[in-house]
């Protein structure tokens, strides 16, 4: 969520050259099925260019129906793949179920990760803050009013799909609003991330220093807080307040929203048709989102300014990318590494 216009020259700069080489290139066509131990999901190329670095790849397999910019899953000696989804609901789930019924893979003692950048609740977390989800609720499943039309004593035009009145449960479910990931594979990720060294910047940190309270004006950690997914890009206070009151909702209380994106209740739902499908096990998904940008602006700053003001901090950016994989890179390398304690299924720890 929220890839801003300031920052599109350099995100095409990037895309262009990896689209027209994945297309010209030789992509190493996959005689035989391809075990897989972790694989790695960015929704686009600055998200995974990082990810590259880190785990070099030693083999390429192409996928017909992957995104058109980056239509080859790139593996490693390890067994660790990387696959870049596109961005938005339509393009993460026809990659994914690209990935999952292409016949090119096996999936069945995978563990996935998912991995990009979002907006962040300041009040949760900072700008380059690594947050894994135990929940991701999707914000976008819900009736709307206008703010300027919606009932007096509203708090919000946002309810509930057939439901009378916000606060209330939708009455229409779709069986993807929800999804709660595996607390032992939750726990051992917060685990190992603990003590990872974020990345940082010199004008995220003057931007931060506009918030008057911790976290938003500390260096970024490590948290765990959960996640909220919608196509449309949102910001504002009130939006954010939203966000949280949807995701205690759907959560019966329980979940705490602060990273704001636009693909994970998507590829979640593709993960769990290839579940269904007895091609994975849905109990293997972790889900890592790192703070690009605050998600409402800073006292006495309007919503506008704020959306403008941080589409120059171009550091926000790159820290957040990076700091997928200094948070995320631990997990992954355990499981690797590890892989006859991690096979079966998330060891006690």
């Amino acid at each position: 969520m929220r890839k801003i216009p300031a920052k599109i020259a350099y995100v095409l700069a990037l895309a262009l050259p990896l689209s027209f080489a994945a297309a010209a290139g030789p992509a190493a066509a996959a005689a035989a099925v391809v075990p897989v131990r972790v694989m790695i999901v960015n929704m686009f190329v600055v998200e995974s260019g990082p990810w590259l670095k880190a785990l070099p790849a030693t083999r390429e397999i192409a996928v017909p129906g992957l995104t058109l910019a980056d239509p080859v899953v790139r593996c490693t000696v390890d067994d660790v793949c990387q696959m870049t989804s596109g961005m938005g609901h339509a393009n993460a789930a026809a990659s994914l179920m690209a990935l999952i019924y292409s016949g090119r893979f096996d999936l069945r003692h995978t563990y996935f990760l998912v991995a990009g950048i979002a907006g962040i609740d300041p009040a949760s977390g900072t700008l380059g803050s690594a947050a894994w989800a135990r929940y991701a609720v999707d914000i976008g499943l819900a009736h709307e009013i206008d703010a300027r039309e919606m009932p007096h004593g509203w708090q919000t035009g946002y309810f509930g799909l057939l439901a009378d009145a916000p606060g209330e449960k939708p009455r229409l479910e779709y069986g993807s609003e929800v999804f709660r990931l595996n607390e032992a594979l939750l726990q051992q990720a917060l685990a190992l991330s603990a003590k990872a060294s974020l990345a940082d910047a010199q004008d995220v940190r003057a931007y931060r220093a506009h918030y008057p309270k911790a976290p938003a004006n500390q260096p970024p950690t490590v948290v765990q807080c959960d996640t909220a997914t919608s196509d449309l890009w949102w910001s504002g206070r009130a939006l954010g307040m939203q966000a949280q009151r949807w995701t205690k909702l759907m959560t019966g209380g329980r979940g705490n929203y602060c990273t704001s994106q636009q693909e994970d209740n998507a590829i979640l739902t593709a993960l769990e048709r290839g579940a269904q499908s007895g091609l994975l096990d849905r109990e293997r998904i972790a889900v890592l989102r790192t703070g690009s940008d605050f998600d409402r602006p800073y006292p006495g700053q309007s919503v506008i300014d704020s959306m403008l003001r941080q589409w120059a901090v171009t550091g926000a950016f790159s820290i957040a990318a990076e700091n997928l994989v200094r948070a995320g890179l631990p997990l992954v390398t355990e499981i690797a590494t590890h892989w006859d304690a991690w096979r079966d299924g998330v060891p006690s720890r």
